[in-house]
C-alpha cells in the first residue's frame, strides 16, 4: 500500500481512537437481573456520545463498567486510557471540605503534592466559574455550584474520557440549560471525549456530537444518530430551530419504539 505524505508545512490531521469500546457486553447481576444484553458500543476522541433509554435499561450499568466499578458478565470491553473522570447524579462532595478542599481530593489521594494539585485546583475552580468560592461548604452552595465543584474536581486529573450519569436531572430547567452551555465550553475548551447518560431527549441532542437510543430492559441499542450541528454553534436558540425539532423527535420516537 503506498502512502502519501502530507504536503510540506501542512499540519497533520489528529490521529482519533476508540479510548472505551463494548462488543456484545451482558451484565446479568447476582440477583438474575440482565441489565445489559448484546451490546456494542464506542467513544472516540473529540466524541461526545449521550444515552438516552427508560428507567433500569443498563445506562449508568454502561458507565460503571466503562471506569471499572462493574467487571461485565460477557463480552468484551477496552478501554485505551487511565484518564477518566466521573461525574454522578448527585455532586458526592464532602459536606466537612470546602470548595477548594473537595476539588483537590482526587489530586490529593493520588499522591500529588500540594505545589502540584493547588495550580490544578485553582485553574478548575476558575474554568467552571467558582473564583471567589473558594472557602464556602457545600451546604453554602445552590445545586448548580456543587455540581460545578464536582466537574472541577474531576478535571484536575485532565481527563481523556469524561463520564457523566446525569449530573443535571435534579436541577431545575434554567440551571441545568446554562449547566449544558458550560459543559459544552468544557468540551471545547479541554477536548475530551465525553458519555453522557439523561433522560432528558432534548438535552442529549443539545449537547452530543451523537446520541445512542436503549431499548428497556436488558438493555441493547436501537439506533443511533449523528448529530449535525457543529459544537460551535450550541446555543440555547437552536433549540427552537425546525432542524433541531426534528432530530429531537426522530429520537423520541425510537426511544417509544424500543421501549415497547
Amino acid at each position: 500500500m503506498t502512502t502519501v505524505a502530507p504536503p510540506t508545512g501542512s499540519t497533520p490531521l489528529p490521529q482519533t481512537r476508540d479510548l472505551v469500546s463494548f462488543t456484545d457486553v451482558e451484565m446479568k447481576f447476582p440477583n438474575g437481573t440482565v441489565a445489559l444484553h448484546g451490546v456494542d458500543l464506542s467513544v472516540r476522541t473529540g466524541e461526545f456520545l449521550t444515552v438516552v433509554g427508560p428507567s433500569g435499561c443498563g445506562k449508568s450499568t454502561l458507565l460503571r463498567i466503562a471506569s471499572g466499578l462493574e467487571t461485565a458478565s460477557r463480552g468484551t470491553v477496552d478501554v485505551s486510557t487511565d484518564r477518566i473522570g466521573y461525574v454522578f447524579q448527585d455532586a458526592t462532595l464532602l459536606a466537612w471540605r470546602n470548595v477548594q478542599q473537595n476539588v483537590e481530593l482526587l489530586a490529593e489521594l493520588n499522591n500529588q503534592p500540594i505545589r502540584v494539585r493547588r495550580p490544578k485546583a485553582d485553574a478548575a475552580i476558575d474554568l467552571v466559574g467558582l473564583k471567589g468560592f473558594e472557602k464556602h461548604l457545600p451546604k453554602q452552595l445552590s445545586g448548580g455550584m456543587r455540581m460545578r465543584a464536582s466537574l472541577a474536581r474531576s478535571l484536575t486529573l485532565d481527563p481523556e474520557l469524561f463520564l457523566f450519569d446525569e449530573p443535571f436531572g435534579a436541577l431545575d430547567e434554567i440551571t441545568r440549560e446554562r449547566l449544558n452551555d458550560e459543559l459544552i465550553q468544557l468540551f471545547i475548551a479541554k477536548g475530551f471525549a465525553g458519555m453522557f447518560i439523561t433522560h432528558s431527549v432534548s438535552e442529549a441532542v443539545y449537547l452530543s456530537t451523537k446520541v445512542i437510543v436503549m431499548s428497556g430492559r436488558p438493555g441493547t441499542i436501537v439506533k443511533s444518530f449523528d448529530v449535525p450541528f457543529a459544537m460551535a454553534d450550541r446555543n440555547p436558540d437552536i433549540r427552537y430551530t425546525p432542524d433541531f425539532a426534528e432530530l429531537v423527535g426522530e429520537v423520541s420516537h425510537a426511544l417509544r419504539e424500543g421501549h415497547r
